[in-house]
């Protein structure tokens, strides 16, 4: 690096974007809510910034300390910040764990395309100590990190922060970096805290930091910075000077992506029960900036982790990746038969149909990945925390030597054995109140069924592989409900495949709480019931249609399709609908996508004349059910079970 050189530079383009997603890199950027004056801050409300791009092991920026009372916690997950795919991210705070401070709850889910334009903030209380934070979404577990909060405002601090810089990027043989440069700035203070920091390039005028700044004009470049902490001291102005020059030639080569299918096979290479697909790609140019991927035809997804598909039949996955350069890869496919369990074989006997992602443990979920045993069953299922447990105490037994087989069998590691066994310590499973299990009310059998009834118009079958599919008719709409049992608070489990053959998605939805649907006032459309007097959890996870996507409560809470987590056709998911007085909360995949608390006199919006609204006092108790839509909109749903809470 060169020192400083005073001159008097012609403007230049800067493009502030992203630095490498590493935890090293991340950048403090508590900024005062006022504007700076005469190079001091004046005391304000204290604002953090979190923002996030296109990775997935960490986030962009974050802070690392604060000072202590009343703060707007800010998540930026948009274009501006890098995020160019449209993936949903969350800001989480850890309210657990009892080597942090667990009293600020935080969950904000951001995308580019909600309704913030992926810009979210909240207002809370900070208090002295150590916070934790963390990324929920399945495959994302590696975004976590920690701040620090101190006492604000107690005593005289007259120390102005220590501000540093580093500049990365491909440089030649003279040291000037090839096509640009990025410039991170960090601060740190150990009184008040940082505050900001302010840069200027060029002699130009200060801007707030937030994010890497990239210098990317061919030239010599020089940039300012300083740092103000909470207490108003400014530290003295610092500078670096680089030179950018055009590289030698552009990346034009799409990168190479290639696929593997693993999983049990039979004589014929077909996959029984499942196939899990991994992807990989490389670019010796710019490197791979994403991978994407469809089932079956339908709508591309990103791809972060592998993909399981469990539907029995033949399935093509498509696959393509693309390079920071633009460069995109021809789509290529990999075809691959899934088959039920072999006639004559052993049937796998897993004591639970769980395979969601992660290792979830009662409601706790671990960033442990449910990788299935050598005789095809997930941890998940092994850990059996859906059958009913006489007490905690053995529960966590329990959990302890599955854990100690598991990981004699490599299917897990230490650390994972460790996360599950907290877990289980942490989780309620055979506590009082919680020690009944759950009720399989369809297990794949005609039998099953059978305990089900139907009104309107549609219908469900069952199918070969334990599942049911619902079909429509010109009579049209239709709900199949369970009236065996009137439930007040529940935990309602189901996995959900969108099968449908045209070009939107399948529309369908979950019921709950509504009124028996015969000798009802509504008796000439009794499917109508439950869309009148209960709630519908929605089902429907294309980006075109109601604006309802998956997770939300019908005509009372939107869950935008980012939010919805939207899986390609063809791929089950898993779904719970927890719920406890007036309050619902929808989790898909492990993950909690939505929560609603119903209130007396809520009314449908938009308002419908045809619609009485919903009272806390009606909707205590009452049934549960699964709708048929439209002619198009074929679902299956299998593994339906229910516990009382």
């Amino acid at each position: 690096m060169r020192s400083p050189t005073a001159r008097t530079a012609a403007p230049r383009r800067v493009t502030v974007v992203l630095l490498a997603l590493t935890m090293a890199a991340l950048a403090l950027v508590a900024l005062p809510a006022q504007a700076r004056e005469t190079g001091s801050v004046r005391a304000a409300a204290q604002e953090l910034l979190w923002t996030a791009g296109n990775g997935i092991t960490a986030y962009t920026s974050a802070p690392t300390t604060a000072v202590a009372g009343e703060t707007t916690i800010v998540f930026e997950n948009s274009a501006a910040t890098g995020n160019t795919t449209g993936m949903p991210h969350t800001l989480t705070f850890d309210t657990s764990d009892p080597d942090y401070n667990n009293d600020v709850s935080v969950n904000i889910l951001a995308n580019p395309n909600d309704a913030q334009g992926g810009r979210h903030e909240v207002s809370v209380t900070l208090t002295p100590g150590t916070y934790r934070y963390f990324c929920a979404i399945p495959g994302h577990g590696t975004m976590t990190g920690t701040f620090t909060v101190t006492e604000g405002g107690g005593g005289e601090d007259t120390t102005a922060p220590e501000v540093t810089a580093s500049v990365e990027g491909e440089q030649d043989e003279a040291g000037a970096y090839l096509g640009s440069a990025t410039v991170s700035l960090s601060a740190t203070d150990e009184g008040t805290g940082v505050a900001g920091i302010e840069y200027a390039v060029d002699g130009g005028d200060a801007t707030a930091y937030e994010s890497p700044v990239v210098l990317d004009e061919p030239g010599e470049h020089t940039v300012a910075f300083s740092a103000t902490d909470n207490a108003g001291n400014v530290s003295e102005e610092q500078s670096v000077t680089v030179e950018v020059v055009e590289p030698s030639g552009g990346d034009t080569t799409a990168p190479e992506v290639t696929a593997s299918v693993e999983g049990e096979q039979n004589a014929d290479g077909a996959y029984v029960t499942m196939a899990t697909v991994s992807l990989s790609a490389t670019d010796e140019g710019s490197g791979v900036a994403d991978v994407e991927y469809a089932v079956n035809g339908g709508d591309f997804a990103p791809y972060t982790e592998p993909v399981m598909v469990h539907a029995v039949g033949e399935h093509t996955l498509t696959y393509r990746a693309t390079d920071n350069a633009g460069n995109s890869s021809e789509a290529d496919s990999v075809t691959f038969d899934v088959v039920a369990d072999d006639p004559g074989e052993p049937q796998h006997d897993c004591p639970e149909s769980d395979d969601r992602p992660l290792v979830v443990v009662g409601d706790r979920v671990t960033q442990v990945p449910n990788r299935a045993d050598a005789h095809g069953c997930t941890v998940n299922e092994r850990i059996e925390d859906e059958r009913g447990w006489s007490s905690h105490a053995l529960f966590v037994t329990h959990v302890r030597e599955v854990t100690t087989a598991l990981f004699q069998e490599a299917v897990i590691d230490g650390e994972g054995r460790r996360a599950i066994r907290n877990a289980a310590e942490r989780s309620d499973v055979g506590q009082p109140g919680n020690r009944e299990g759950y009720e399989r009310i369809f297990t794949g059998t005609a039998q099953s069924l059978d305990r089900w009834g139907h009104v309107g118009g549609g219908a469900f079958e069952v199918n070969g592989d334990g599942s049911m599919t619902s079909s429509t008719t010109a009579e049209g709409m239709g709900l199949l409900w369970f009236p065996e049992v009137r439930y007040e608070d529940f935990s309602l489990r189901l996995k959900f495949r969108d099968d449908s053959t045209g070009s939107g998605s399948a529309n369908s939805g979950v019921f709950i709480r509504f009124p028996r649907v015969h000798n009802h006032p509504l008796e000439s459309r009794p499917e109508w019931v439950a869309i009148e007097y209960g709630h519908e959890i929605q089902i429907l996870d294309g980006a075109a249609g109601d604006q309802y996507k998956t997770g939300s409560v019908y005509g009372f809470d939107l869950v935008t399709r980012a939010q919805a987590m939207p899986v390609p056709r063809g791929v089950w998911s898993d779904l719970e609908i927890r719920v406890v007085d007036q309050n619902v909360r929808v989790y898909r995949d492990g993950l909690l996508i939505n929560e609603f608390e119903n209130t007396p006199g809520q009314l449908f919006s938009p308002p419908r004349s045809d619609d009485p609204g919903t009272d806390g006092r009606q909707n205590a108790s009452g049934y549960i059910g699964l709708q048929t839509h439209g002619t198009s909109d074929t679902v299956s749903f299998r593994d339906i079970r229910v516990r009382t809470l």
